[in-house]
Parts: C-alpha cells; structure tokens; sequence
C-alpha cells in the first residue's frame, strides 16, 4: 500500500518498508515494530497508555493442532519501548470461553485471574485489564490507543453525535465504562450493531482502531487520529480563542524560571509532608496558556477524563494564587500564605476519599497534589521519582490539550468522582502498586556531588543512583562532564541525572548549580563536597597563589556550596545532608604540607562548626576522611604524587604500596570505598548522627580522631 507521507499534518507517519520486509511473515515482530512506531508520537499515546495486539495462528505444543494465539501488550508496559518480553501470548479461543463463567459486571475483578488460564505462552508477561477489549473483537491487528485529538472529541458533552458526524457512521461508540471484561463484551456488541465500521471511539477514554495486517491498522489508526485533529484545529481557527480567551501575561522566560526556582523548593517541602517527592518544572505554551486563562478556575477543578490522566496526576491540580511576578524573598510569608492552600486540598483529597470509598477500598494514600499550577509561570509536578513527576507533567498536557479540544468544539466532561475513585482505589491497580519494587534507601533525594565527572566524586554520584537518588553531575572540565553524562545516563537513564559546570570558587556557577538541581528535581537534599586539589611544596617553595588557590578551592568552595545549599534545605524544611570529603591530613602532620593540610584542618572545623548550627533544621553535616585514593583521581595529576614520593623518599610507581604497607590494615583505598562511607552516612541507618569523622584510610592510628 502506498501512502503519501506528507498527507499527514498532526501526527508522524514514521513506517519503513525496507525494515518492515525484514520482518515479513513474522506478525509477532510487526506487532512490536507498529507498537513502538506508535508510542514513539505523544499526540498518538501517552507514555505506558494504550495497548496493541495481533492475532496469528500457532501449533497449541500440547496436542500440536493449529491454534489462534493473541499476542498483546502485558500489564504495565508501555508500546514505545515494547519488546517481545513484555507481550502476553493467550489462546483465543480459551479467552472468549470465559463468557461461560462470567457472573456480571459486579463479578468483574475476578475474571482477571481467570485471564491465566487462557495463556498460551507460559514465558510471556501477564495479561492487563484490556486484554478482553482485544480478544473479543476478530481482527488480526488492533491498535488501542489515548491520542489526545480523540479523547478531546470522547470528552466532549456532545461526543457521540459529532463522531457520528465527523466520521458518516464509520466509527462507533461506547459509553465511558472501567475497563475491563465487560467493556470487551460491549466492544463486540458495538462491532456486531455496526459492521464494517473501522473503530470505536470510547466515551472519556480512547480510540481502537484495526487492520488485517499491521500497516493496514496503522494507516488506520494514523487517518483517524489526524481526522479528529483537524476537526479541532478547523474548531479553534473558526471559534478566534481558546479556553475564553487570554487573563493574564506570563513572565519572560528568565523571569519564569527566576520565580520556579525561588518557589518550587517550598512547595517540594509541602508536598513532601508524608513522603520525600522529587519535583519537575515546566512552562510549556500548552501549560501557559491554559493557566494563564480565564477559564482556568472553571476547568481546573473538574479535573480529567481519560483513566491513565488522573491515575498519575490525581484528580484535580492545585491552582496557586500568588501573582505571576510576586516578590518570594520572604519565604516564611510566603510559606503562610501557601499553607491554607495545601490544607483545603488534602481537605477536599480526604472528603473525596471518604465520600467515595467502598468496604474493600485500600486506605487513602498521599493526600498532598501532584500537579500545582501557577498562572503566568508554568507547573510543578511532584512524585516519588523524577520519571513518574515527569510523566506526570507529560499526562496533565495531554489533560490541557483534551480540555482545549473538547471546549472548542462543544463541552468538557470529566468522569464523575465516584467513576474516578473507582479507578484509582481499583482493587486492580492497588495489587499493581503493591507488586513495584520497595523504594531504594535515596529514592526521593536530590544529591550534588561537586567534582563529580571523576575519581572519588563520580564513584560517590554513582553510588547515590545506585541507591536511587537522582544526581547533579558537575565539573570544571566541560569535557570531562559530557562524558560522564553520557555514562549516566546509559546506565541509569536520562531521568536520574543532569548536569551543571561548577567551578566551586565562583559564586555564579554555585548558585547555577544549585538552580539546576531544582528546576530539574525541585530542590536539593545531599551534599557532597568533594571537588579539590593538592598542592605538595616546602614551605619556602609555597607561594601566595598556592594558599590563596587551595583555601578558595577548599574551604571557600566548601562554605559557599554549603551556604547556598542550605538556603534551599530550609525552604523545602525537609532536613538534609551534608558531607564534607576532607582527608587524614586534617589530623595528621607532615612534610611539605602546609598549604593543603591547614586548609584540611579548616575544612574539619568549618564541618564541626555547620554541625552545631544547622542541627535545628534536621541538617546533618558529617566528614569523610580518606586517604591516599590513588586512582582515577585529579588529586594526583600535576606534582603532588611527585611531591609526595619526594616527601617520603620513594618513586611514584612506589607509592600505592608505600601507603597500603604503613596502614593499620595494609589496605589500597579506592574511590568506591569512600562512596559506600557515604551512603553509609545517608541510607538510614546513621539518621541521627552529625558531626562525625569516619576516617577511610586502611587505619592510620596518627589520624584517629580520639
């Protein structure tokens, strides 16, 4: 079948013949092919939603008769980056036989586990609660997805008829119902009323769309949604303005980030009453210009239609009511002012919860908003990590873009409260939660490491994602920086990190820095001052520039990164920690060391000192002490190694020998060990010790604190 390509305007046309001949006469892999195609345009799906499915037949391995197999999306995956571990394969025909024990929709639960005995591939993922809206429909290829273009037109007061109207009667459609066994059933009673048709559009949810074979379901999928997003695009030009039309300016660019970076560190404290939520900022146009509307007020409470909207966003935002440009500078006014907004909403979250809940219902959860908007600046979003705060923000465009279109052409619905509850205190979705991984010990933390492109500070910022904290990887080196960037994000994704270029001894890079860390996260928890270097001189050779550098660096750099982080941790009033990487030579004297030793010797103290103010607000600041971390370490380049063979009368190639042989455990310290010291520090375990010097140096007795 030959398509022009340009004929499509508002969705991406991205099929390769030349890849989809290598896969021919495998429908399993064109599933794959067409599902990740599909998921790879946001105006088609959001991320995790929708499902797709293809029907071939197989030899059944028991009884080697040919069987039909479906193939489709398991529970919980997402179809941009769908692979054939996360379909579910099931016999059809054992599928649809469940209608024989089907007891009705109040009985509609229990059929989820009856899905486990129609599977056909025992390695496959378990099937998800769309699987019967697939299985009892006949074609071989099905595409259901949440494009926002069709859900606009779903949620619309009118929607039914201006389907009917937009596509002649090709297009059926079934009322909003939960999904599930009985939606399925509805699906094929609406296919059987209206043969021929070629979708379904399903009332404030989604499209299902079909084909004989996977090009043909995508072309058709494409044609619908691009019809339904010219039909808005028509509506908006015709109507002159959009959602009643413009109330407020929005600040300049530098002016909204200016103003997010200033509040979105108290508004993480408040939303992190109950659990430690990482933040996302965004000032999107589409978010601009729905809250900077005049029917805000009006749609905002309302909340959303589409099931997977609200299941990441909650069911209503939080709409701020500070003025776009207010002076923020008194955070405890602003926190007064911002208080009994947080309380009227976990007020109206827990009447929700009471008004709608059911005998079996699983006890409420975090009362606190997910997504807080605030006119003329853009939207906070906050969650338990950056990728679900992300997604967040992603689904509440969706909801803003279905908002848009559906007021444009008639008349935004949202599903009604007890519809809602039913979804997000669904006992299904509430085994699903139950079944992610427990949190790691830093899930929620926001850490920045300085000097972390390398040595000791990259093995520390590796150790925190390890254990689930996102990082700010940040260097002087830019070059340096991109390539642990690159490593990062490869091994931990793109959402675990970002990255700032910090010379600790500027204070504009600092405070950039610290501005990074919360337009990317909302704020910052963990500090590690790590960034340093030596210098290895007799005191006659040591000059003004060597002190003034190594006490810049050292302690300057460590005091200004502490100050501007500790301004944020008060706002956010959630604690934090600092650790401050000294070394034994704060303790210990030698030859040829007074520059360095004495600005550790400061370092040491200045910890102690930060120790005993910052306890009032739950800051803990503790020192790591290692010593002679050879490798990878910038610590070494230049002549301190030389400095330092000199000073005890062996070579360089000597020294890591010489340093293991004179400790009390005749142990080489590596990067990593000063990482585990401090996580040991901030996993939990030593939550409520400050000001404490854990020597990692294989035991130097001279080094001992006592």
């Amino acid at each position: 079948m030959s398509v022009n390509t340009t004929q499509f305007k508002h969705v991406s046309y991205l099929w390769d013949d030349a890849k989809a001949d290598e896969l021919a006469g495998d429908e399993v892999a064109l599933l794959i092919y067409r599902s990740n195609l599909l998921g790879a345009d946001l105006r088609l799906t959001n991320y995790g939603g929708g499902n797709t499915s293809c029907k071939v037949t197989d030899k059944d391995p028991l009884t080697g008769k040919e069987v039909q197999v479906m193939w489709i999306k398991g529970s919980g995956g997402d179809i941009g980056t769908l692979k054939k571990n996360g379909l579910a394969a099931l016999y059809v025909d054992r599928l649809r036989s469940l209608t024989n024990v089907y007891r009705g929709i109040e009985f509609e639960d229990e059929m989820v586990a009856l899905f486990n005995h129609s599977i056909f591939d025992l390695d496959s993922k378990a099937p998800s609660i769309d699987t019967p809206l697939h299985g009892f429909l006949p074609f071989k290829h099905i595409d259901h997805l949440h494009p926002d273009a069709a859900i606009a037109i779903a949620a619309a007061k009118d929607g039914e008829k201006i389907t009917q109207e937009l596509f002649g009667g090709t297009i059926g459609w079934v009322g909003w119902q939960r999904p599930g066994f009985d939606l399925g059933l509805q699906l094929k009673e609406c296919l059987d009323n209206n043969p021929g048709i070629r979708g379904i559009m399903l009332g404030s949810h989604g499209l299902f769309t079909w084909g004989d074979t996977a090009y043909e379901s995508y072309i058709n999928t494409l044609e619908v949604i691009e019809k339904c997003a010219e039909y808005l695009e028509q509506s908006y030009a015709k109507n002159g303005s959009v959602f009643g039309g413009q109330k407020i300016e929005s600040l300049h660019e530098a002016d909204r980030k200016k103003q997010a970076v200033a509040l979105a560190p108290i508004l993480r404290g408040f939303c992190s009453s109950k659990t430690q939520m990482i933040g996302h900022y965004t000032d999107d146009v589409r978010v601009l210009e729905y809250t900077n509307s005049n029917d805000l007020d009006r749609l905002a409470p309302m909340g959303t239609s589409c099931p997977d909207h609200f299941l990441r966003t909650k069911i209503s935002p939080l709409v701020l009511t500070l003025a776009a440009g207010e002076d923020l500078g008194d955070v405890a006014a602003i926190k007064e002012k911002l208080t009994p907004a947080f309380e009227e909403y976990r007020k109206m979250y827990e009447d929700y919860y009471n008004t709608c809940k059911h005998p079996n219902s699983p006890g409420i959860r975090d009362a606190n908003p997910v997504v807080i908007l605030y006119p003329g600046v853009g939207m906070f979003t906050f969650a338990k990590d950056k990728q679900t705060a992300r997604v967040a923000a992603e689904f509440y465009i969706n909801a803003i873009n279905v908002m848009k279109g559906a007021e444009a052409i008639s008349e935004y619905t949202s599903l009604p409260r007890q519809e809602a509850f039913d979804i997000e205190y669904w006992l299904l979705e509430e085994a699903k939660l139950q079944r992610m991984p427990k949190p790691k010990a830093l899930s929620g933390r926001v850490a920045l490491v300085t000097g972390s492109a390398g040595g000791i500070g990259k093995a520390i910022a590796k150790k925190f994602a390890e254990e689930g904290a996102v990082v700010i990887l940040n260097d002087m080196n830019v070059d340096r920086l991109a390539g642990a960037y690159e490593e990062f994000v490869k091994q931990f994704g793109k959402d675990a990190c970002t990255t700032a270029t910090l010379d600790v001894t500027s204070e504009s890079q600092i405070q950039h820095a610290i501005a990074t860390a919360i337009l990317a996260f909302g704020g910052v928890d963990l500090i590690v001052n790590n960034a340093g270097l030596s210098i290895s001189k007799t005191i006659g050779d040591h000059t003004e520039k060597d002190w003034d550098l190594l006490y810049n660096v050292l302690v300057k750099g460590q005091f200004f990164v502490t100050q501007a982080a500790v301004a944020v941790m008060k706002k956010q009033a959630i604690g934090g920690d600092i650790i401050n990487i000294v070394s034994k030579n704060a303790l210990v004297s030698g030859p040829n060391n007074a520059g360095y030793g004495s600005a550790k010797a400061a370092q040491l103290h200045l910890s102690r000192l930060n120790a005993a103010e910052l306890g009032a607000d739950h800051i803990r600041v503790n020192v790591i002490n290692p010593d002679a971390v050879i490798s990878d370490s910038n610590i070494w380049a230049g002549g301190w190694a030389e400095g330092r063979a000199k000073a005890y009368g062996v070579t360089v190639a000597e020294l890591p020998a010489y340093y293991a042989k004179r400790t009390l455990l005749n142990e080489v310290i590596l990067p990593v060990d000063i990482a585990n010291a401090c996580f040991a520090l901030t996993g939990g375990l030593l939550g409520k010790s400050t000001g404490n010097v854990i020597n990692v140096d294989g035991g130097v007795a001279a080094g001992f604190v006592r």
